[in-house]
């Protein structure tokens, strides 16, 4: 039986109207990565699967909405402005800052979305939060690959190997970045209430563990193909789980 607004705790709720608002970050990060890639003469299939990977994210936040007011949530998605897109990195060719947002938001973060999403799913059980989780996992898998496809064409243009140096060199921060988004420093809580996995919600603990899990089964070997060192970088940024 599907449980109602009432079944829901302020956990749930906060959650739901955290991912509404990174839905909208990230739609807001793949527009202007389109943009950019519009600048740097990609090509309009890459142009074209970014501009849809936005449109999903707004799909999303929609449905993320959903969820929110299922359980009970009242307040609108507090945004914050400046992260709303993607800075210049000084003087630097947009080429750079291109590579930057492909591996740190897509080569990483959408790729480790895959698993995280997927088991944040296996013990949902709330229609509007299983029907969202549902969807995410399936566009993240599309917007996983298309990270590496961009990685790929930024390698095999004029400057490949700078580029591929600059992920290298910035590879350590990047992860270190990501552990961290997930929990990291408070690795040990362990515990969440059934009702609230019902919810589509985990520990920490199962955030970082999933984070560390993509290390060896993606990162390591996706990187590799690219004449990148994953693991290195993992050990340069001094993180667990290598």
């Amino acid at each position: 039986m599907a449980k109602t607004k009432f079944d829901a705790s302020d956990a749930v709720r906060r959650e739901w109207l955290r991912r509404v608002e990174a839905e909208y970050t990230s739609a807001a990060i793949t527009q202007n990565l389109t943009l950019w890639l519009m600048q740097i003469g990609a090509s309009p299939d890459l142009v074209h699967a970014g501009l849809r990977i936005a449109a999903d994210e707004m799909v999303h936040a929609r449905m993320s909405h959903v969820a929110y007011r299922a359980a009970g949530g009242e307040k609108a998605p507090q945004l914050a402005r400046e992260r709303l897109g993607l800075p210049r990195t000084g003087s630097d060719a947009l080429e750079r800052d291109v590579m930057r947002c492909a591996v740190s938001t897509f080569c990483l973060g959408e790729t480790v979305a895959v698993p995280l999403f997927k088991k944040l799913r296996d013990a949902c059980t709330v229609a509007p939060a299983r029907r969202c989780l549902d969807r995410v996992l399936r566009d993240e898998v599309r917007h996983r690959d298309f990270g590496w496809t961009l990685l790929s064409w930024l390698l095999e243009q004029a400057g490949g190997s700078d580029l591929r140096a600059l992920a290298a060199r910035e590879l350590p921060r990047w992860f270190a970045n990501v552990h961290a988004a997930y929990g990291a420093s408070i690795r040990h809580l362990t515990s969440v209430p059934e009702d609230d996995r019902a919810w589509g919600l985990m520990s920490p603990s199962e955030y970082v563990a999933t984070v560390e899990r993509t290390l060896t089964r993606d990162w390591i070997p996706r990187f590799a193909a690219h004449d990148i060192d994953a693991k290195g970088a993992w050990a340069k940024a001094h993180l667990p789980g290598g």
